[in-house]
């Protein structure tokens, strides 16, 4: 659940989820956990400042890669049809 609305400097606010639930096993329901990173990528502010962006960056390094792996076999174009006869 969320309850209370924290107000930031700029008179914004947030959300932030503060109870938490079990199961009837008694096992913590954990929420909005999220997904783990398959593959981790540091993104230090120095680059992002100057207009990286090291997570597309290396998402874009991993699909060449398996692109290569991954080539289409050759297709030879046929003669072409004949019609008349």
């Amino acid at each position: 659940g969320i309850y209370g609305y924290p107000t930031l400097m700029d008179g914004g606010y947030v959300t932030a989820p503060r109870f938490g639930i079990f199961s009837k096993d008694g096992e913590w329901i954990i929420e909005n956990e999220g997904v783990h990173p398959d593959v981790e990528v540091e993104m230090t502010p120095k680059e992002v400042i100057n207009g990286g962006d090291p997570q597309l960056e290396k998402a874009v390094e991993m699909i060449l890669d398996k692109l290569e792996d991954h080539k289409k076999p050759g297709v030879t174009k046929p003669d072409p049809p004949v019609r008349a006869k």
